[in-house]
């Protein structure tokens, strides 16, 4: 209700309002008798009124429909994942310890020896074929392993083990770079071996030539995954992935993953959710960039994907394709944030 506009000095009913007719006589007689009948009608809509809000307040309220494309999963109550990072970080060690491994080298091949022996009993599958590149021809070799699940559709999950073809002369050994990778997608292997998944498929794919023979350009680069996404989407696969993380320089010391803007905001928003579950968001997204990773050649495709990565390994990213990339710039306790947090976003991804 607007109020009325009064002034500061007080006013008689003679002065401050205008001056009302007198009544009739017979107007008198009738006036007390309509007051009763306009009263009565007053406390009546009242009355209805207060009525129908009390019977609101007693009456339980209908269930809302959720908002087209709202999620309505109920929260995850269950224990949160743990990998067990001092093996995973083990598994780094021996992984550096082969030395330099780029494509058609001998070390190369004792890697994948070392990736394969730790998945006998698993169903693997290798996607194997030679690249023409500006240094010549080399073997290339997707190793594919997939859990499969109750849901139809697939999680894929991607991490390179080869290093720079251009780099194999200074000794690096890219602990971070394809060692945390391949490292962490060997734990992943022993936490969805031994049953069926009650949820989608879980593929993890070790991929080869995720680097640049010479230099990094769109002919020279992702070789693994350029041939992996243009194979699955011959035969219909890439329809079936519900969801694709690249795993890359996870075990940073000094952990800060990248918030990763090729990726879908929701895609984005569940792992960010993922980590707040477990209390370690702040490592997370304090800064945003536009990634070339092996997701690019899916991205390209449609398939929602995102890239966990930490793209600042030393101060100005001084530790990154050099040979200081070894293992004692590396962390249990990074790995652990990265593999839980990814293991808490496939089950998210599981009740969507």
């Amino acid at each position: 209700m607007r109020p009325l506009r009064t002034s500061g000095t007080a006013t008689s009913l003679g002065t401050g309002f205008p001056r009302v007719p007198l009544c009739p006589p017979w107007l008198s007689f009738l006036l007390p008798l309509l007051i009763f009948v306009l009263g009565s009608i007053a406390c009546s809509k009242g009355t209805s009124s207060a009525s129908a809000e009390n019977a609101a307040a007693i009456a339980p309220a209908p269930e809302s429909a959720a908002a087209p494309g709202a999620d309505s999963t109920p929260p995850d109550s269950g224990p949160f994942p743990q990998i067990d990072s001092k093996r995973t970080f083990q598994y780094i060690k021996e992984i550096v310890a082969f030395g330099t491994r780029p494509m058609g080298s001998e070390n190369h091949k004792r890697v994948e020896n070392y990736i394969t022996s730790h998945l006998k009993g698993d169903q693997v599958e290798d996607d194997a074929f030679t690249v023409d590149t500006v240094e010549g021809k080399f073997p290339v070799r997707n190793i594919i392993a997939k859990y499969p699940g109750t849901k139809d559709g697939i999680i894929l999950i991607l991490g390179h083990y080869d290093t720079n073809y251009s780099l194999r002369n200074i000794g690096f050994v890219g602990a971070n770079d394809g060692g945390s990778s391949s490292a962490i997608l060997l734990e992943y292997a022993n936490q969805l071996r031994g049953k069926k998944r009650d949820g989608y498929g879980v593929w993890l794919v070790w991929t080869d030539g995720e680097e640049a023979v010479r230099q990094w350009s769109e002919t020279d680069s992702l070789y693994g995954t350029r041939h992996l996404a243009e194979k699955w989407e011959k035969d219909g696969t890439l329809k079936k992935i519900k969801a694709l993380l690249v795993m890359d320089m996870i075990g940073d010391a000094d952990l800060n993953i990248e918030r990763e803007t090729n990726a879908p905001p929701w895609l984005s928003d569940l792992v960010y959710q993922a980590a707040e579950r477990g209390g370690v968001q702040s490592h997370f997204y304090a800064r945003s960039a536009a990634i070339e990773d092996d997701h690019l050649p899916f991205v390209k495709r449609g398939v929602p994907s995102i890239d966990v990565i930490d793209l600042d390994y030393g101060y100005n990213n001084v530790f990154h394709h050099t040979a200081q990339d070894t293992i004692d710039k590396l962390s249990p306790r990074s790995l652990e944030i990265v593999g839980n947090t990814t293991l808490e976003a496939i089950r998210m991804l599981d009740r969507r």
